[in-house]
């Protein structure tokens, strides 16, 4: 169906502020599929306009949906402008995109453009799998053996297990558990080698038309192309893939980086992933029991505990996914949280923040995400 977006947007800022922000703000936008939209010098003039998101498919526990609720066509006053002022105060390049699952808006700053996604990716891996086990290609109680050979870096507490047994077996159940909850990237590789590759999920995305949502080559070939390397397996047994990137001259590091920071090929845009929230949450991507069992193991999500779930209020529930990239000089390429967050009354919203450069500490970090849910429910009602 189509529905109507409104949204008010802000009086032209002054140079000062589009210096210190380095990027501009949409609100009320939602993409059309593969869309990316241009920076624009400044917020100006008010308009409407109207854009297909699908109908909303109940799940088994819908949120209510009151045709007297003014919240549930237009974003409650001043919500656009609070989403402005976090953005526009963040030392760094940011994303946000709010939307109304429940309902028929959306608010983004710098909504349409790519950020590096790092472990938020391993939500279209789930889903893709989940698409499988509904159309009968795999099963949850699927055996999966992980070996040596299929250990990958950074964080995969799997890797212990298989160093000390030689392997370890564990179903297709347990390793969306850990993917998710644990964000394991030996878990997440095991699943994406047993759905297809990056090609499968590639797939599951354009069949699904999620829009601005790209797929990267797996976590050994994204992490050592971003940071100017081969892969080696050699690369996945303690710190060696750290001591490989030290050893690797300053300017092949350099251009490495550059290279993903301008066009990551695991890029999506704040908009399209929140869309992609709210189309989850509605039951529209995979069957009723997959969705439940999918948004109950993000309930789990151990990561992250700081971002955005540490700013709502006592009542709220949260579920989602981080995602967090590598450093270099100071600077963090993907600091991330997206989620769905329901009110007491049963409300929900799909709330996205990606850091795509921050170089502001980590607590400052969590609490810019902490500002943005807590806006949320904040204006929540209004």
């Amino acid at each position: 169906m189509k529905v109507k977006v409104s949204g008010r947007h802000l009086l032209a800022m002054g140079a000062s502020a589009i210096v210190l922000a380095g990027c501009v703000s949409s609100a009320a936008i939602v993409p059309a599929p593969r869309e990316q939209a241009q920076p624009q010098p400044a917020r100006t003039g008010a308009g409407a306009v109207t854009v297909p998101i699908g109908p909303p498919v109940r799940s088994s526990t819908p949120a209510p949906q009151l045709p007297a609720d003014p919240g549930f066509r237009r974003p409650p006053p001043g919500l656009d402008d609070r989403l402005f002022q976090i953005w526009k105060a963040f030392p760094g390049k940011t994303g946000i995109a709010v939307q109304r699952i429940d309902g028929e808006w959306t608010l983004t700053q710098r909504g349409n453009e790519l950020f590096p996604q790092q472990s938020v990716s391993k939500l279209w891996v789930a889903l893709a799998v989940l698409d499988a086990v509904d159309n009968g290609r795999l099963r949850l109680d699927q055996n999966v053996r992980i070996g040596p050979e299929d250990l990958t870096l950074f964080h995969q507490p799997i890797a212990g297990r298989v160093q000390a047994q030689g392997s370890v077996t564990m179903t297709v159940r347990e390793l969306i558990e850990t993917a998710i909850t644990q964000s394991d990237n030996t878990a997440n590789d095991s699943l994406l080698r047993t759905v297809g590759g990056p090609d499968a999920v590639r797939r599951f995305i354009d069949k699904k038309d999620l829009g601005a949502i790209r797929f990267g080559p797996g976590e050994r070939l994204l992490q050592a192309g971003a940071a100017g390397l081969k892969w080696q397996q050699s690369y996945s047994v303690g710190r060696s893939f750290q001591a490989a990137r030290a050893a690797v001259p300053e300017a092949t590091r350099k251009a490495a980086m550059d290279a993903y920071r301008a066009d990551p090929p695991d890029g999506a845009s704040p908009a399209a992933i929140a869309n992609a929230l709210t189309r989850l949450a509605r039951g529209a991507l995979l069957s009723p029991e997959s969705t439940q069992y999918l948004l109950g193991v993000m309930t789990r999500t151990k990561s992250g505990p700081q971002r955005l779930k540490a700013g709502l209020p006592a009542g709220w529930t949260f579920l989602h996914k981080t995602g967090t990239g590598q450093d270099y000089k100071g600077m963090t390429v993907g600091y991330n949280d997206i989620g769905i967050a329901t009110a007491p009354d049963g409300t929900r919203y799909a709330i996205v923040v990606l850091m795509g450069e921050a170089s502001s500490p980590v607590p400052a970090r969590m609490a810019t995400m902490q500002s943005v849910s807590r806006a949320v429910a904040e204006y929540h009602g209004k």
